[in-house]
């Protein structure tokens, strides 16, 4: 039924009932959804009524308020998820200063709840994350080969293959590897 709605409405209408829905799920009032993005009162009431289309600027600053990439807010309102992804399929993304690869097996989609990563990490490599892009983010990371600590909330946990660590994410985490070992690992996020 739902899908059916999405697919009956513009992608404006479907992106205005998600910045409702977003704001209400937080409680915020316009005023104080406002106040935290730098987007005045009126814009806001329009934006969500889709009277107006969003501009980049104004997505940028009402995900940053919300804690949610520009990429999540819109994959949030497209009307359609392919079921079935084969792997050839599934973005890549490297960093080669920190030897991490990135595998998005499962991206973001409106009707569904979470998504699912794959990590590799070369032997002796460090990420820091300073920060969540959402308070209370929560992870179950199973790591599949290699080995793997992870500090989260201050403490750090050594993993071997088959591991499964669960957590929710509100500040730092840092992911490593041993000198001489890498890692590979799936992140289930919800």
């Amino acid at each position: 039924m739902e899908q059916a709605l999405l697919e009956d409405t513009s992608i404006d209408d479907r992106l205005a009932q998600r910045l409702r829905a977003l704001r209400g799920e937080r409680r915020w009032t316009l005023d104080e959804l406002a106040e935290r993005s730098g987007v005045s009162r009126a814009t806001l009431s329009r934006l969500e009524k889709a009277e107006v289309s969003p501009t980049a600027k104004v997505l940028g600053q009402l995900c940053a308020a919300y804690g949610m990439t520009l990429s999540r807010l819109m994959h949030l309102v497209e009307a359609e998820f392919t079921p079935l992804l084969p792997r050839a399929a599934q973005p890549v993304w490297h960093d080669p200063d920190s030897g991490f690869h990135r595998r998005s097996v499962s991206p973001p989609a409106q009707a569904l709840a979470g998504e699912v990563l794959e990590g590799t990490l070369d032997p002796g490599a460090r990420i820091d994350y300073p920060r969540p892009p959402r308070p209370g983010l929560e992870h179950h990371l199973v790591l599949l080969d290699g080995a793997l600590e992870v500090t989260v909330g201050g403490r750090t946990h050594a993993l071997r293959p088959g591991d499964c660590l669960r957590y929710q994410l509100f500040g730092e985490s840092v992911f490593s590897t041993p000198a001489r070992q890498g890692a590979r690992y799936l992140i289930f996020i919800l």
